[in-house]
């Protein structure tokens, strides 16, 4: 945030709005660099997972949303983002900061729509193997705020999008929902339970007179790639190009990564991206970066100097306390020993138990930023060396 404003300056007054997962970080970067032009602030966080969380102040107001189901809370923070943009005098610069986790935090329902719809339209979407594109689709349909909706609210012809990127491509109409991008809808996929469809309120008409954004996107997976990259190099780790993405059904990427593997030269792999998983009717506990570290670890199994951490880069994957894990040549031995089968594990999407049976969780709280989710691989020789 340091960065992006100090090279792209905003001007005049600035009323200041932070919403999604690095809310928190992102607006204290922005009141950082807007010292004397910041008039008053809004930040809408994820309520039970914040990494030094802002407190209220007389221009500064919080307001916690809820992820990755949205309730009541979300909904009041929607009713609080569109009176904070509408009160911004045209003249001033309305600042928009968003982050992955928005789509869930703070939502405004379309003419008609009941927050039941809303919760059971999401719930549909965390167990569907959905990609985010897909999701978001269908999100923006229930929303007056998604797909440029917000921007209906604005009177101020100055604003101004931060984005940091959770999604592939790092489109700013799929990140967050394209809160500030105007977009048609699309019709309903054919994939769609019959039972959902009902839900939707007819598409509204495109407002020619809404404002336009300038948009920037000042973190994403790639530069976190980068970054890791760098320090790799610092540290004296021998980089190897990594194939491929992370995207798609999380078992058959961690089957795919646990291949290369087998075969792989020493040094430090990683990938970068997200992942899917459909969840059966009855299913355990677990992330798809558990699910997909355990499907690699299927395929690591005995050998030595093999290591693989598969993790969500906020600091959450799935429900519970997880990051992710971290698994090598012994994560199948440890997890049978405690009496678990890791074919049965993975089938009905319970890689949570096998691996904390396993002792290859990893938990390292919220991070507070969100560039989707990362994979990195260390192969080592039988004595330890990357040479």
């Amino acid at each position: 945030m340091t960065r992006a404003l100090a090279q792209s300056p905003v001007a005049g007054p600035v009323h200041a709005l932070a919403v999604g997962k690095a809310a928190d970080g992102m607006m204290r970067g922005a009141m950082g660099v807007l010292a004397g032009q910041f008039v008053r602030g809004l930040v809408i966080p994820r309520a039970d997972s914040r990494q030094e969380p802002l407190s209220p102040a007389s221009n500064l107001h919080i307001c916690p949303g809820s992820h990755p189901v949205p309730d009541q809370s979300s909904l009041d923070a929607g009713r609080a983002m569109i009176d904070f943009v509408a009160a911004v005098p045209p003249g001033d610069t309305l600042l928009v900061l968003i982050s992955g986790g928005a789509s869930s935090l703070v939502e405004v329902l379309a003419e008609g729509v009941e927050l039941d719809q809303l919760v059971k339209l999401n719930r549909y979407l965390l167990s569907a193997g959905l990609d985010i594109k897909q999701c978001n689709q269908l999100r923006r349909r229930l929303s007056r705020i998604k797909a440029g909706g917000l921007l209906d609210f604005v009177r101020t012809e100055k604003v101004v999008g931060l984005l940091i990127s959770d999604v592939p491509g790092d489109d700013p109409a799929v990140i967050g929902s394209g809160l500030l991008v105007s977009q048609a809808m699309v019709p309903l996929p054919g994939f769609l339970p019959d039972a959902l469809r009902g839900m939707f309120p007819p598409d509204r008409p495109a407002n020619p007179n809404r404002a336009t954004a300038r948009l920037q996107v000042v973190a994403s997976n790639t530069l976190a790639l980068e970054a890791m990259a760098e320090q790799a190099s610092r540290m004296g780790l021998l980089l190897r190009q990594a194939q491929g993405a992370l995207d798609g059904d999380a078992a058959r990427q961690g089957r795919r990564i646990g291949r290369l593997l087998q075969d792989a030269n020493p040094g430090l792999y990683l990938w970068g991206g997200e992942t899917t998983v459909s969840l059966p009717s009855v299913c355990g506990q677990g992330g798809r970066n558990q699910h997909l570290a355990l499907a690699a670890a299927m395929l690591l199994a005995d050998r030595e100097g093999l290591y693989l951490l598969a993790c969500g880069s906020d600091g959450n994957d799935g429900p519970g306390p997880w990051a992710g894990a971290l698994v090598d040549g012994g994560t199948l031995a440890r997890g049978r020993a405690q009496g678990l089968n890791p074919g049965h594990c993975l089938q009905h999407a319970d890689s949570g138990t096998f691996l904390l049976a396993s002792g290859d969780l990893v938990q390292t709280g919220p991070t507070g930023t969100n560039v989707a989710d990362l994979a990195l691989a260390l192969v080592t020789t039988r004595d330890g060396d990357l040479r």
